[in-house]
């Protein structure tokens, strides 16, 4: 999606801003951590949109990665919490 001409499906505006976030990508209880994801942001309604050339890289990424055809960059540890259902 390229932002500089799309406007925001949700509210409409064309005023987005580039900004990378840590993005948790999951599948069948398998999971894969992106730290430094690029996504643009609408600067009105706070929607975020990530780029799909990103998105096939981090599916890719993933499967070759529970393939065992590729290492991951590195692992780390996450707390788990449960929240209770009211």
């Amino acid at each position: 999606m390229d932002k500089q001409r799309n406007p925001c499906p949700f509210c409409g505006s064309a005023q987005f801003e580039e900004r990378e976030i840590e993005y948790l990508y999951s599948l069948h209880g398998k999971y894969l951590f992106v730290p430094n994801m690029p996504v643009f942001v609408c600067l009105n309604c706070g929607e975020v949109y990530y780029p799909a050339t990103r998105l096939l890289e981090v599916e890719r990424r993933f499967k070759a990665i529970y393939e065992r055809a590729e290492q991951p960059d590195r692992y780390e540890n996450m707390p788990v919490v449960e929240l209770e259902r009211s």
